[in-house]
């Protein structure tokens, strides 16, 4: 159990623990224990750390000025599009990077169906010369074999001038939140 604690990953050791007590607890109900001795252990781990959220865009103002700059930003067009088009269909940075133009199955074997405006259509059918006969809609710049990569968001708002640090913009693509307020 030190060794996993010892590599930071807490939050396994916690449930290694609770593993443990259970397993123990069963050895005791089978009377093939006479004690839990992970009971004397409870505490000594220390606190998981809660995972911070980012905080949504919601101040009318500060969306306004978002918008502003992702619609004036001058990169190469796929990324522009994906600019574009998150605020209109607000999915997971992931999955819009990873958006297929044949978008079929997730790990769950049911179709993920995303409804789409006429502006969102509309930004679909400009890059579609561009990308459409590749599997991505958005693929890397390097092979068209992978999605874009998060970093290529997020170097366009690192040009367009929107800190790291700042989250307040988290709700944009790459940042990873999807708070819907």
């Amino acid at each position: 159990m030190l060794w996993i604690e010892e590599r930071g990953a807490l939050e396994t050791a916690r449930r290694a623990l609770q593993y443990c007590g259970r397993i123990f607890r069963y050895a005791i109900a089978t009377s093939r224990a006479e004690r839990d001795p992970t009971a004397d252990l409870r505490g000594a781990l220390p606190p998981v750390k809660v995972k911070k959220h980012f905080a949504a865009v919601m101040e009318p103002d500060r969306v306004g000025e978002l918008l502003r700059a992702m619609d004036g930003y001058q990169g190469t067009f796929p990324v522009i599009c994906a600019l574009r088009l998150a605020p209109l269909v607000f999915v997971r940075p992931g999955e819009l990077r990873k958006t297929e133009w044949r978008y079929t199955v997730t790990k769950t074997d049911t179709q993920h169906i995303v409804p789409l405006s006429w502006q969102a259509v509309a930004i679909l059918r400009e890059l579609q010369p561009l990308t459409g006969g590749r599997r991505y809609v958005f693929p890397s710049a390097r092979t068209a074999h992978r999605p874009m990569s998060d970093n290529a968001v997020l170097s366009a708002f690192r040009r367009m001038g929107i800190p790291k640090e700042d989250n307040e913009w988290a709700w944009i693509p790459g940042h990873g939140a999807n708070d819907p307020g």
